[in-house]
C-alpha cells in the first residue's frame, strides 16, 4: 500500500488536505475515492476537502483540484484558495507574489500581502438564475418554502451556487436545521451552499454557513462574498464588509451594485499551516 505525503492547513477553521500532484498519482485513487479516505476524521487526517497541486495548465501559472469531503468535486471554495496560494508560494513552486489559479470556476489570481494575509480577486459574481444554476424567475428575495416555514432567499453564485437568506433569528440555529433541507432543495439542480446572515451595521455582518457536501463548516469565504453582494443588493452594506465567522473574519470587497453588477470582487484573510505528515492509502 502506497505511503504518501501530505500538508494540513486551514483558513478560519475551514481545514484541507493538501497534495502535490506526485502524491496524488502514488495514491493511485481517484480523487473523489481519496477525499473521502483523507478527509474522514475518524479514520483518515480528517478536513472539509482535499486540495490537490495541478501543475499542468496551459493558461495560468498554476492549478488545483479539488473534492469536498464527501467526495464531490466543488468549484472554488474561497478558504481553500488562500491555503493553496499560501503553499504553493512557500513550497517555491510560483516565485512571485500575485499568480493565477486555473479552477472549475475559471482563472482565480490570489495575492500575498506583507502583513501575512492573501487577497483574491474573486472574479464576478453570477446573478443569473439559469447560470448559478437556481429555478427562479428572479434571484433576489423569492420565496423558498422548507418543511415548517418560507423564507425570502437569495441566489448567488460564485463559481459554486449559494443561497443567502437574511435574518434577524440566529444563524447558527437556523443553519443547523435547515441547512441539510436548503442543500438538497429542488430549485438548485447542482445542491446549493445555505448561508444565514444577519446585518449589524453598514459595513459588518455575521455569518453562518452549512457547506455543500461539507455540513456545518467553521468559515466558507465564497459565501463570505456571496453574503456581501447579497447584502449590498438588497441596499443592506456598502462596499467594503467585516463578515464573522464562527473561524473569524473575513474582509469583503465589492463596488458593485443592483444597476452594476459586472465588478470584481475581493476576498482577504489568512491562511494557517496545521502540520504536516505521511498516511498510508
Amino acid at each position: 500500500m502506497p505511503v504518501i505525503n501530505f500538508t494540513k492547513m486551514q483558513g478560519l477553521g475551514n481545514d484541507f488536505v493538501i497534495l502535490d500532484f506526485e502524491e496524488y498519482k502514488k495514491a493511485n485513487l481517484s480523487p473523489s475515492k481519496l477525499a473521502i479516505k483523507l478527509c474522514d476524521r475518524h479514520f483518515g487526517i480528517g478536513a472539509d476537502g482535499l486540495i490537490i497541486v495541478n501543475p499542468n495548465t496551459k493558461n495560468t501559472d498554476t492549478g488545483w483540484i479539488f473534492y469536498n469531503s464527501d467526495g464531490s468535486i466543488a468549484q472554488m471554495c474561497g478558504n481553500g484558495i488562500r491555503c493553496f496560494a499560501k503553499y504553493v508560494y512557500d513550497k517555491g513552486l510560483i516565485n512571485k507574489k500575485e499568480f493565477s489559479v486555473e479552477t472549475k470556476a475559471g482563472n482565480i489570481i490570489p495575492k500575498i500581502l506583507d502583513d501575512g494575509r492573501i487577497r483574491v480577486n474573486m472574479s464576478k459574481p453570477i446573478l443569473a438564475p439559469d447560470k448559478i444554476p437556481a429555478k427562479v424567475n428572479s434571484n433576489l428575495n423569492f420565496d423558498l418554502k422548507v418543511s415548517d416555514r418560507t423564507f425570502k432567499a437569495n441566489a448567488i453564485s460564485m463559481g459554486n451556487p449559494h443561497c443567502v437568506i437574511i435574518t434577524d433569528e440566529d444563524t447558527k440555529a437556523l443553519a443547523l436545521k435547515y441547512g441539510s433541507e436548503i442543500e438538497k432543495h429542488p430549485i438548485f439542480p447542482e445542491k446549493t451552499n445555505v448561508e444565514f446572515i444577519k446585518i449589524l451595521s453598514r459595513e459588518e455582518i455575521n455569518l453562518d454557513v452549512w457547506e455543500r457536501g461539507c455540513a456545518i463548516t467553521l468559515a466558507c469565504g465564497t459565501g463570505a462574498c456571496a453574503s456581501t453582494v447579497a447584502a449590498i443588493l438588497n441596499g443592506l452594506c456598502d462596499s467594503k464588509v467585516k463578515v464573522n465567522l464562527p473561524g473569524g473574519q473575513l474582509l469583503i470587497e465589492w463596488d458593485g451594485n443592483i444597476n452594476n453588477p459586472e465588478k470584481d470582487i475581493y476576498m482577504s484573510g489568512r491562511a494557517d499551516y496545521s502540520f504536516k505528515g505521511e498516511i498510508t492509502v
